[in-house]
């Protein structure tokens, strides 16, 4: 059996009782840095547990060697660095992998940082369109000058490196719609998560000072 298992996004507290339950009982945990969830593991005193990497750069062979794994029996739990498993991570290709050679699914579900930061936005969010993270370069450009014709709410992830280029990038994509919302979620359930609020023509005119430290999730209201 194969089992998703979702993980804290940063507050250690967010993890459930099922999904402890779950890595002490499996026979091997399916991560992206093995470092990163050793340590989640010690600190919620699970004994040590072998791990599986697979990670953006893993090739078709390791999807391979976890097949083998499941079909000889074994229960595998995937996890992701944080969050949701298969949410902008390489873990959909395994699960992929499991449901085409009929292997068992189990979803522990839990924690996801898109979905935390539209909770608290005070956006509508009866209807969004979660678009993971901007390409860097190709189809960029074309992708940002959608959003002035979307009438859902738009969420994405963005990095640290990129954060005011994009803000500045869709302010001008959406200029002719001043009122449009903006919300930036910054290091959601940590000691500094943070909301930030504003709007196209607010930020055209004065820019946020944002603290360039932490992960963003990036919202943008309906029309």
């Amino acid at each position: 059996m194969l089992s998703i298992v979702a993980t804290p996004i940063g507050n250690l507290g967010d993890i459930t009782l099922r999904a402890i339950e779950t890595l002490k009982k499996c026979d091997v945990v399916v991560c992206e840095d093995t470092r990163v969830t050793g340590n989640l593991l010690k600190q919620l005193e699970i004994p040590k547990k072998e791990f599986i990497s697979m990670h953006g750069y893993s090739d078709s062979k390791k999807i391979d060697v976890i097949m083998h794994r499941l079909r000889k029996g074994e229960h595998l739990a995937l996890v992701s660095d944080a969050g949701t498993p298969g949410i902008s991570d390489p873990g959909y290709a395994l699960v992929s992998a499991a449901v085409e050679r009929g292997i068992q699914i189990e979803v522990v579900p839990g924690p996801a940082a898109f979905l935390a930061a539209l909770s608290g936005s005070g956006l509508p969010i009866n209807q969004f369109v979660y678009i993971g993270f901007l390409p860097l370069k190709k189809g960029r450009k074309s992708l940002i000058a959608t959003f002035a014709a979307e009438e859902r709410t738009i969420v994405f992830y963005e990095s640290v490196h990129r954060i005011e280029k994009t803000l500045m990038e869709i302010a001008e994509a959406l200029k002719d719609q001043p009122e449009r919302k903006i919300v930036i979620g910054r290091e959601l359930t940590k000691m500094h998560e943070e909301f930030l609020r504003t709007t196209v023509g607010a930020w055209r005119a004065k820019p946020l000072q944002i603290i360039k430290k932490g992960e963003f999730v990036i919202m943008i209201g309906a029309i």
